[in-house]
Formats: C-alpha cells, sequence, structure tokens
C-alpha cells in the first residue's frame, strides 16, 4: 500500500477545500486534496454554477417568448420561440467542464498533489484513500475536513424515479408538462421559477406559511407576485405526505386529516441539505459535534489539534463563498498567520425573479437587539436604469443604527440586484455610516443609485421621491 506524508491533506475539492489547498500552496505547503467526484463539489457541478446556467436560458427563453405574436415587448416582434432543453443542458455542462478543468489547473499551478478517491479517516493523523489503482495512505501533520452536504432525502419522497433532488433536476433532457416543487426556500424556488419560465405547469408545496421562510415578508412579496405573473401555483401550509397509488401525483395534506392529490409528471425534493460525514471514518476520531454538523471555534479548529471543518460540513450558513473565505484563512493560519473569523456579515442571494439580496440585519432582527433603528427605503420604480430595462419591481432598504447611523444591514429584491451584494457586504464590513454611502458618488444611470438613495431616505431627504 502505497504512503504518502504532507503537511496539510485537504478532504475535498468543493469551494472550500479548493480554495483552501490552492492558498497552502501558494503559501509554500506542502498539500495534497482528496476528491471523490470532479473538483468544485457541489457548487460548480450540481449547484451553484450550472442552475444559475439553467435561469439564465429560461430568463432569455421568457424574454423571447414575450416578444412573439403581437406583443412586441421593447417594440421587438419575433415568431413563436422553442426550446430544446437538451442543447441547453449540453451548453450548461460546457461551461461546467470549463469551470473543472479551471480548478484543476489552478491546483496543479499551486503544486498541490490531487487524488481522486474516497478518504476514511483511520486516526487523526492518518487517512485511507481509495482510488481507482488501489489504495494509498495519507499522513497529515493538518487535516481540513471539507467534505460539503448533500440533499435531504424525505422518508416518505425518496429519491428515484419520477422524484427529483436538485442535482438530478439538472440533468433533465426534456421540459416536464407538471413539476412540482415541494419546499419553498430559494433553491425550489429558483428552480421552479425557471421551468415555470420555460413551459412547465409548475406548483410549489411549502410547509410554512411563508415561502422564503428565512427573509422577511416584505423582501417576499415582489417574489410572490411575479410566481403569479408566471402562473405558479403556490401552496403554504401544505405538507407533503408522499407518492399516489399510481406514482403520477403528490398526494399533499393541510396538517390534519384533508388530503388532495397533485398530478405531477416530476416531483423535485428541495426541503433542505445534510453534511456529508457518512463513511468519512469520524468515529476514529473525538470530534465534538453541534447535532450533525462538525463543531468549530473561531478558527474553523474543531475539537482535536491539527483538524480543521470548513464549509457546509460545518452548519449555517450553508452557502459557497462563506467556505472559500473559511479555507483561505485556514491555509493562512497553517502556514503560521494570525487569523480569526471575525466578519460582519455574510451576504445570502436568492436569484428568483426578482431577486433576492440580504447581508447583515433586518429591521426586525435589529429591533429584537433592543436597537433603535432608522430605516431607508427606495423603490425602483423610481430609478431611471430600472425602467429603461422593464424592472421596476421591488427596492434597496437600508437599516442603521439611529444614534450614529452605522449602516447594521442593508436589502434588496429586483432585476440584477445580486450584483449589488458586494457593495452591500463592504458598507457593513468596513463600518460605513448612512453619511458614507450617501456621500459617495454613484454613476448615473445605474440601479446602484437605488443604495444612494436609500441612505438619504434615511437620513431624512429624499432626493427622487
Amino acid at each position: 500500500m502505497k504512503e504518502i506524508s504532507c503537511k496539510l491533506l485537504v478532504i475535498g475539492a468543493g469551494p472550500g477545500g479548493y480554495v483552501c489547498a490552492i492558498r497552502a500552496g501558494q503559501l509554500g505547503i506542502d498539500t495534497v486534496i482528496v476528491e471523490r467526484s470532479k473538483p468544485g463539489g457541489t457548487c460548480l457541478n450540481v449547484g451553484c454554477i450550472p442552475s444559475k446556467a439553467l435561469i439564465h436560458a429560461a430568463d432569455e427563453f421568457d424574454k423571447v417568448r414575450h416578444m412573439a405574436g403581437d406583443k412586441a415587448m421593447f417594440g421587438i416582434r419575433v415568431q413563436q420561440p422553442t426550446l430544446d432543453l437538451a442543447a441547453t443542458m449540453d451548453w450548461k455542462d460546457g461551461i461546467v467542464d470549463r469551470l473543472n478543468l479551471g480548478v484543476t489547473g489552478l491546483l496543479q499551478k499551486a503544486k498541490v498533489k490531487i487524488l481522486e478517491g474516497t478518504a476514511k479517516f483511520r486516526d487523526g493523523k492518518t487517512v485511507l484513500v481509495e482510488t481507482e489503482t488501489g489504495s494509498q495512505i495519507v499522513r497529515a501533520e493538518n487535516i481540513v475536513i471539507a467534505t460539503g452536504s448533500a440533499p435531504v432525502e424525505l422518508p416518505v419522497l425518496p429519491f428515484g424515479g419520477v422524484v427529483l433532488s436538485s442535482a438530478d433536476v439538472l440533468s433533465l433532457r426534456e421540459v416536464p408538462r407538471k413539476l412540482v416543487v415541494v419546499g419553498g426556500g430559494y433553491i425550489g424556488l429558483e428552480l421552479g421559477t425557471a421551468f415555470a419560465k420555460m413551459g412547465a405547469e409548475v406548483t410549489i408545496v411549502e410547509a410554512t406559511e411563508q415561502i422564503l421562510p428565512h427573509y422577511d415578508a416584505e423582501l417576499v412579496k415582489p417574489v410572490v407576485k411575479r410566481l403569479a405573473e408566471l402562473g405558479v401555483n403556490v401552496l403554504v401550509g401544505a405538507k407533503a405526505e408522499g407518492l399516489d397509488d399510481q406514482e403520477t401525483g403528490l398526494v399533499i395534506s393541510d396538517g390534519g386529516e384533508n388530503q388532495r392529490t397533485l398530478p405531477a409528471d416530476k416531483i423535485l425534493v428541495t426541503v433542505g441539505r445534510r453534511p456529508c460525514t457518512e463513511g468519512l471514518g469520524l468515529e476514529e476520531l473525538d470530534l465534538d459535534m453541534a447535532g450533525r454538523f462538525v463543531r468549530i471555534d473561531e478558527r474553523c479548529r474543531t475539537s482535536m489539534r491539527g483538524i480543521y471543518a470548513i464549509g457546509d460540513v460545518t452548519g449555517e450558513p450553508m452557502l459557497a463563498h462563506r467556505a472559500m473565505a473559511q479555507g483561505e484563512m485556514v491555509a493562512d493560519i497553517i502556514a503560521g498567520g494570525r487569523r480569526v473569523w471575525d466578519k460582519r456579515c455574510i451576504p445570502a442571494v436568492c436569484f428568483t425573479d426578482p431577486e433576492v439580496v440580504s447581508a447583515g440585519l433586518s429591521p426586525a432582527e435589529a429591533r429584537a437587539q433592543s436597537i433603535d433603528v432608522k430605516i431607508g427605503q427606495f423603490p425602483f420604480s423610481a430609478n431611471g436604469r430600472a425602467m429603461t430595462m422593464a424592472a421596476e419591481s421591488g427596492f434597496v432598504r437600508i437599516v442603521a443604527r439611529a444614534d450614529n447611523h452605522l449602516v447594521l444591514g442593508i436589502q434588496a429584491v429586483g432585476s440584477g440586484v445580486s450584483e449589488l451584494s458586494s457593495a452591500f457586504a463592504l458598507a457593513i464590513e468596513m463600518g460605513a455610516r448612512l453619511e458614507d454611502i450617501a456621500g459617495t458618488i454613484h454613476a448615473h444611470p445605474t440601479r446602484s443609485e437605488a443604495f444612494q438613495e436609500a441612505a438619504f431616505k434615511a437620513l431624512g431627504h429624499g432626493l427622487h421621491m
């Protein structure tokens, strides 16, 4: 059996793992990374990237459909378009392949040794890796667990047949006539909206009383309105009970005895994600756990010396950019740097139509901490750039302390607001005050002007409304 010794072993080549390995290699650390599938993890292969490609294709198809016949959107008139989903999926796969090669190239450039296989702990310094060519032992001074997460499977709706996971749906070659989405969180709504634009008859089934339950109701309202315009049927307070006897529909209930069946060609289940720790051999270690997740401190250290954990395997928020930031930090720490996780906010983006962004505290969260706040909100219906793009739905909102105007949170809902998320996060991280945002010249005409206008409004002198 072959043996390898290194200073750092990274288990998992998702966003957190490959960033950690690349940074470690740049710092001159002898690094090995193990990945059982393709580099990039869920995000690149069956998550963030392919889903956004599909969402964009759906958006473009929907725009063209609205130019067909007598509609003449923007004065443009076209023939009735058709969608070849198989060709769309091939285009999406091409993007994923290019990024796979890019990640591999970056790892190689950083002189990281890549092992394709499955890792299992033997002890806190030794890992067995099963590869296609045989078993290898890796002995490492430091180990980073970056194994990510996988879709949660409902006992009453196991994946297979007509029941799809968020990964499965990204491989469909035809648009289903009737699609039922179980779970009204961001994954279910992003994919459900995309398929509705591609022509599917979509129903969203959500157990709570609001879709996007982790966002405040004001942010969700424009999304609900758009779903209705797209013909999406939204059922809240509804529980999935399982397939009907013919496996041609989903049985739902209102939580009581009242049941009915929703006809479905495909059922997409998006009710959350679970950490990927099975088969990793964690039973051979003495790690403190937080439920199913690995417990870490402010330096991503676990309870065992020399073992770190990053990304989804450590719990919420399960976001690729959080994992990347953790991975970069851990590499610096292993190289001898003095780093600590002290982020003021981690922006969250929902790529629905319209998009939703949340960074920092919402008004309710700030008030729950007994903070007296000033709130400024500016609608895109008063923004020139939004008007020129026929995208007037939504707004930008700033939450600041009433006493010193320190910005505590920024939220937005609207077309393309995901691209404002970095500006929102930067303002909070840099300790900006309302006067800083209001006093910064924002280019005209852009959607970003709504950010400045929201600050003016919070200061009591809104200019354009």
